[in-house]
C-alpha cells in the first residue's frame, strides 16, 4: 500500500540536541576536545560590572572558527547558517527555539578583543596538536603570500607631493581617452592619518614615477582595461588607500596591482600543522620580516618543550642580516642566496687569515673600512695605487680608476655557510619538503578556509582573520589525526583480544586432551 506522509506542526515536543547529533559528527567531537573556558578569564578585564551582559566570549570564539571552517567570510551569512544547522547549534551551545546573537554583535567583539586573545586561542590548539605528537619542532618552513585587503584600488588617492608632480599626474590621468568624463571614484570616509597622506618618496624616485607615467599615457593609453584607475602605474611612495590606510599596493609577476596585506607562516615539516602566524604591510620584502617571525615562533617552541634545528624558506628571505642572526640562535637555514650575491669579483680569491683579497695579478685588495650602505653592511677593500699602476690588465678590471674597490656583504662567512647547506644533498631534500609542505597550506587556507580576503578593516584585524583561519585549519587537522588515532588504538585492541582468547581456547583445548603415555 503506498504510504503518503503529511505534515502537520506539532503545538507540544520533545527533542533534544544531543540525540540527533551522530556521535562522529565533526562539530561533536570538536565540541569534545575543544575547551576554551580560559577565555572567561582572558577577557574579563574588557567588560564592565554593569549594563546588558554581552555575547559568551567562548560563544564568539566557536561562531568565528564556524565561520572559517565552513568558508564563510561575512558575518550575517553566518549566523543564517548557523540557524540552520542542528550540529553547529549543538558545538556552540545553543538549543532549536534559542535566538542566536546578531550579525553586528560578532563584528563589534571582534573589535573589542585585541590581538593577543585571538593568539592566545592559536597558542591552545598548538599545545593539543603537540600533545597529540603532531609537532616535531626541529623543521619549519616559512612562506608569505599576499591576501586581498577590503579597499578598491579605484578609491586610491595621491599623496602631497611637489606642487610639479602633482599637477603632472592629475594632467596624465585625465589624457587617457578612457578617462574622460568619467568622475573618479571617491572614498566616502578617509580613515588615514596625516602622516599616512605625506609623501614618502625622494626627488629621484618622483622622477621616475613621472617617466613612468608618460609612457603608460602614450602606449596603453587605447588599451584594455586601461579606464581603470588601479590598472595606471601607482605606488605605496605617491598613493594610499582612505578606505584601508593599512593596505598596502603590491604586484606579483603576472598578477594584477591590489590592496593587501601579507600573510606570513611558519609550518611544521612533521604533520603540516601551523606553528606561526602573522600579518604584515606588504609593501616591504620577505626577509624584513624574518626576525620578528623567528624570535615569536622559537618562544612558542621553547614553551612546549621542543628545539627547533632547521629552517627553509625562499631566496625572498635571503639577507646576510638574517643569516647572522639565525646563527646566533643556533638554527640552521636552508635558504638560496638573492641572486645579487655573487660571493666576490670573478678571478679575485678571498684570503681569510689576512682579510684581504688576492688580484690574477698577485696584488691585495686590502680590508680599510666598514660602511653602511642602503641599509646593508659592507666591507670596503682597496688596493694601492702603485700596485694598479702599469698592470697588464688594468683597463679591462678598473678601467680608469686609478685602485681596484671590492664593497661586498659584511656577512659573507654567513653567506657560504648557508650555501654549503643549500648546495648539498639534505639541502636539495629540504627544498622538496619547504616546496611540500607550507605552499599547499597557503592554498587550503585561500580556498577552503575563508583566507581568500582580507572583510575587515586594519591591519590588527586582518592580523585577527589570519589567526582565525590558522586556528581551524588546526583542528581540523588535530581531529583527523586523534581520529585515525583512536581507529588504530581501537583496531590493535582488537587483535589483541582475539589473540588472548584464541591462546586462551588452545590452552583449555590441549588440557582437556587426554595424552597417552608409551
Amino acid at each position: 500500500m503506498q504510504g503518503k506522509k503529511k505534515y502537520q506542526e506539532k503545538l507540544f515536543t520533545s527533542f533534544r540536541l544531543s540525540d540527533r547529533v551522530p556521535q562522529k559528527n565533526f562539530y561533536r567531537r570538536l565540541k569534545a576536545a575543544l575547551n576554551l573556558d580560559f577565555l572567561y578569564e582572558v577577557t574579563h578585564g574588557f567588560y564592565g560590572s554593569s549594563g546588558q551582559k554581552s555575547i559568551d566570549p567562548v560563544v564568539f570564539f566557536k561562531l568565528c572558527l564556524v565561520g572559517y571552517l565552513e568558508n564563510i567570510i561575512s558575518d550575517r551569512k553566518l549566523m543564517e547558517h548557523c540557524s540552520m544547522r542542528l550540529d553547529i547549534l549543538y558545538f556552540i551551545g545553543y538549543d532549536i527555539d534559542e535566538g542566536l546573537p546578531w550579525h553586528s554583535t560578532i563584528s563589534r567583539t571582534r573589535q573589542l578583543f585585541p590581538e593577543e586573545v585571538f593568539e592566545s586561542v592559536f597558542t591552545k590548539v598548538f599545545s593539543l596538536c603537540v600533545e597529540a605528537g603532531m609537532v616535531s619542532g626541529h623543521t619549519q618552513a616559512i612562506d608569505s603570500a599576499p591576501v586581498k585587503a577590503n579597499a578598491s584600488m579605484d578609491t586610491l588617492e595621491l599623496k602631497v607631493p611637489e606642487e610639479q608632480l602633482e599637477s603632472h599626474l592629475r594632467r596624465v590621468r585625465h589624457i587617457s581617452a578612457m578617462d574622460k568624463d568619467q568622475p573618479f571614484r571617491k572614498s566616502k570616509v578617509d580613515k588615514s592619518d596625516k602622516g599616512q597622506r605625506s609623501i614618502t618618496a625622494n626627488e629621484q624616485e618622483l622622477q621616475a614615477i613621472s617617466s613612468r607615467n608618460k609612457r603608460w599615457s602614450k602606449d596603453q593609453d587605447q588599451r584594455p582595461g586601461s579606464g581603470n584607475k588601479g590598472s595606471k602605474y601607482t605606488s605605496n611612495k605617491t598613493h594610499y588607500s582612505p578606505t584601508d590606510p593599512d593596505a598596502r599596493i603590491s604586484v606579483k609577476p603576472g598578477k594584477a596591482r591590489k590592496l593587501n596585506y601579507l600573510c606570513n607562516m611558519a609550518v611544521d615539516t612533521g604533520f603540516h600543522v601551523i606553528t606561526d602566524i602573522h600579518g604584515y604591510h606588504a609593501d616591504k620584502k620577505d626577509n624584513q620580516y624574518l626576525q620578528d617571525t623567528t624570535m615569536r615562533l622559537n618562544r612558542r617552541l621553547r614553551r612546549e618543550g621542543l628545539i627547533w634545528e632547521h629552517l627553509l624558506a625562499d631566496a625572498g628571505y635571503s639577507s646576510g642580516e638574517n643569516y647572522h642572526y639565525l646563527e646566533g640562535k643556533g638554527i640552521k637555514s636552508y635558504i638560496p642566496a638573492h641572486g645579487t650575491y655573487k660571493g666576490g669579483p670573478e678571478g679575485f680569491s678571498y684570503v681569510k687569515e689576512g682579510n684581504y683579497w688576492l688580484c690574477p695579478q698577485g696584488k691585495k685588495v686590502t680590508f680599510r673600512k666598514q660602511k653602511l650602505e642602503k641599509g646593508t653592511l659592507k666591507d670596503n677593500y682597496f688596493t694601492k695605487r702603485s700596485d694598479c699602476k702599469g698592470c697588464p690588465i688594468k683597463a679591462a678590471c678598473i678601467g680608469k680608476s686609478h685602485e681596484k674597490r671590492i664593497n661586498i656583504t659584511a656577512y659573507r662567512e654567513e653567506y657560504e655557510h648557508n650555501n654549503q647547506r643549500v648546495n648539498s644533498r639534505l639541502g636539495r631534500f629540504m627544498k622538496g619538503k619547504r616546496q611540500s609542505t607550507v605552499e599547499p597550506v597557503f592554498g587550503i587556507l585561500k580556498e577552503h578556509l575563508g583566507l581568500r580576503k582580507i572583510y575587515t578593516i586594519g591591519i590588527k584585524q586582518a592580523n585577527k582573520c589570519m589567526h582565525l583561519a590558522a586556528i581551524a585549519y588546526n583542528l581540523k587537522k588535530y581531529l583527523k589525526y586523534t581520529g585515525k588515532k583512536v581507529k588504530t588504538g581501537a583496531a590493535q585492541l582488537a587483535r589483541s583480544i582475539h589473540y588472548q582468547n584464541l591462546e586462551g581456547a588452545l590452552k583449555s583445548s590441549l588440557l582437556s586432551t587426554p595424552i597417552f603415555g608409551v
